[in-house]
């Protein structure tokens, strides 16, 4: 089965805990601050990989996870790293995040994109030793990894794409002159998914596309067409096969005019995309016909053999010169720059604050411990937190809830 569109649901994994630990030995009672922090979650990376084809994995399973991290142990071992998730895709998939918004293009070998990092490992009691603060007895908790749904879009990277009505002989072509098999048949969507093919032409080769017929209306969602002229998007020519056989109920001259606006009304840029028209079922009486009416078509029959060398070699010619033009593919990968994520809003008689920074302020393990509380009350206040609460009309006494923690606002909280 082909499938080039899935929804997938990743996960980061969750950072380790740190620990508390005492390191106790002869002359020193009260210890030495021993435990280490706990490992970092794993990222998840949509990496490109020329050995998979199809997005079907992910329709069967959309599901996937990268590794935790491990808590953190006395004698200042830190945690372990979970292991990333490396989600590998077909060459040409686009990456989308639940905003809409384009991560990646992906169309390299080993091209790839981070899409979630992994929660951050907790501080052990070790990392908080100060002047001030000899013993620590505080650790922090490890962060959640963060969790999202994904699309992943396919758009076949062809050379050159055969584009016409249905069952206009595009599958016979390209059975023929590449190692591709195609459904064939006489009734109409007898291709209900693309293929590509290799075509070698004496010491050149190129990659073919067969893309499902297209009907008028294809770009609005007429037809089945519509489904996959993504993939035309991609391809350096386009072949637009006209059939001239009478089951076909558009004459040549439509097709070419209904094709070539399907195209641009889809993407106004493959209009102006090096174009080779050929006439296929050369052998049919009709051909001939058809010829003096569309005189730019070159004929061929897939069934005879009629013109096919000279067809391979025009459509090798025009592939040959748009790699010339623009010798490598474009891809992308979205880098956005890392903002603060810091939301106070009202919640009853209280606040909420949210953001990843405010929920690291907090991830001690017990806050009831007043060196722990101190520190998230000192990191709350360089992140602005004070200054934000006083400017939104928080009091003094005010219920402030972080997660599901709850704090007291007190506006002379120590610097």
């Amino acid at each position: 089965m082909f499938v080039d569109r899935v929804s997938v649901h990743l996960k980061a994994g969750n950072g380790g805990a740190g620990v508390s630990s005492f390191l106790r030995t002869k002359g020193r009672p009260k210890g030495r601050p021993d435990g280490g922090n706990g490992g970092h979650g794993g990222d998840v990376t949509v990496r490109a990989d020329s050995s998979v084809s199809t997005l079907l994995r992910y329709k069967r399973q959309p599901h996937h996870r990268a590794g935790d991290g491990t808590h953190g142990q006395g004698d200042l071992r830190s945690g372990r790293r979970g292991s990333d998730l490396i989600v590998p895709v077909p060459l040409g998939t686009v990456v989308i995040d639940e905003q809409k918004t384009v991560l990646a293009d992906l169309v390299a070998d080993g091209h790839e994109v981070t899409v979630l990092r992994g929660g951050r490992g907790g501080k052990g009691n070790a990392a908080f030793v100060s002047p001030k603060l000899r013993a620590p007895a505080i650790a922090e908790q490890g962060e959640f990894g963060k969790e999202a749904w994904f699309t992943f879009e396919l758009k076949l990277l062809a050379d050159a794409a055969l584009i016409g009505y249905p069952n206009a002989g595009k599958s016979t072509i390209i059975s023929t002159v590449s190692a591709a098999k195609s459904k064939i048949a006489d009734y109409p969507f007898t291709t209900l998914e693309p293929h590509l093919g290799v075509v070698s032409v004496d010491d050149r080769e190129f990659v073919m596309a067969d893309i499902p017929g297209l009907i008028e209306g294809a770009a609005e969602g007429r037809g089945l067409g519509h489904e996959f002229l993504r993939h035309v998007e991609r391809a350096r020519v386009m072949v637009i096969v006209l059939d001239p056989s009478p089951l076909q109920t558009d004459p040549v001259d439509r097709q070419l005019e209904v094709l070539r606006a399907e195209m641009e009304r889809y993407l106004p840029e493959l209009a102006h995309r090096p174009q080779l028209v050929v006439l296929s079922k050369g052998d049919l009486p009709e051909a001939g016909r058809a010829k003096e009416i569309v005189p730019e078509a070159m004929v061929i029959s897939a069934v005879s053999g009629e013109g096919l060398e000279r067809f391979l070699h025009a459509t090798a010619d025009l592939v040959d010169l748009a790699h010339k033009a623009a010798p490598d593919r474009p891809g992308f990968v979205l880098h956005r720059p890392a903002v603060s994520d810091l939301k106070i809003s009202r919640e009853g008689r209280g606040w909420r604050i949210e953001g990843t920074a405010a929920q690291r302020a907090v991830a001690f393990a017990d806050l009831t411990n007043p060196d722990a509380a101190r520190i998230a009350a000192q990191r709350l206040a360089r992140m602005g937190v004070d200054e934000a609460l006083a400017e939104a009309g928080a009091r003094p006494g005010d219920e402030v809830r972080i997660g599901d923690l709850v704090l007291e606002y007190q506006q002379d909280s120590e610097e």
